[in-house]
């Protein structure tokens, strides 16, 4: 495996488009029981409230969405349909709350389940509400950047309108997702790609 470097808190605050790029070929990392969890991120989604009407915090400052409101850097998790959880890295200065939601990863290392989709994902790294709030500059859940070998090109990334936020009209057709082009592991890629993953 390549060196790896922790992600220092300059690099979330900043614009959320550029940082949801940005994170795409990334590592999440997850210090569980003395073991690591790794998935490299391949699909993120930027939300940009209060204007945003897609975002959480349209609706205002809520003990929700309290993180979202605080210093870059840190986990935003919610919990939806009474069964999934979802990770968001907050991003920009303190006061303005914008959030980069995860919506899949590619497994790296100590994952075994699926990762294509945020609930998916936070399930297979033990991701849940204890974790809201956590400091992504710390030692329990962190992002890692790899660095890359010679002749290693980065990945091709595409982007496109938000999944599901159609309750949020013009902002709805925002190009805020962006993916891996050719990972198989996005939660829109084909059953063609999905069965590779099966043989694997």
């Amino acid at each position: 495996m390549p060196p790896t470097r922790k992600i220092t808190r300059d690099f979330y605050a900043r614009g959320t488009l550029t940082v949801a790029r940005e994170l795409i070929g990334m590592h999440l990392v997850h210090a569980v029981d003395g073991a690591r969890r790794v998935g490299r991120i391949v699909e993120t989604e930027a939300y940009q409230g209060p204007e945003d009407l897609a975002a959480h915090s349209s609706r205002g400052r809520t003990p929700r969405t309290e993180v979202m409101f605080g210093p870059p850097g840190h986990a935003y998790v919610y919990f939806i349909y009474g069964f999934w959880h979802c990770l968001n890295i907050v991003t920009e200065a303190k006061g303005v709350p914008h959030a980069v939601l995860l919506r899949a990863l590619e497994p790296v290392t100590g994952i075994k389940d699926k990762t294509w989709g945020p609930g998916l994902l936070c399930r297979a790294m033990d991701i849940d509400k204890r974790l809201n709030g956590a400091d992504l500059c710390g030692d329990v859940l962190w992002l890692e950047s790899s660095r890359r070998s010679r002749g290693h090109e980065p990945p091709a990334i595409a982007r496109s309108p938000r999944i599901g936020v159609d309750y949020a009209g013009e902002w709805a057709r925002r190009p805020w997702r962006f993916y891996a082009k050719d990972s198989r592991y996005v939660s829109t890629a084909s059953p063609r790609l999905r069965a590779v993953i099966a043989q694997d």
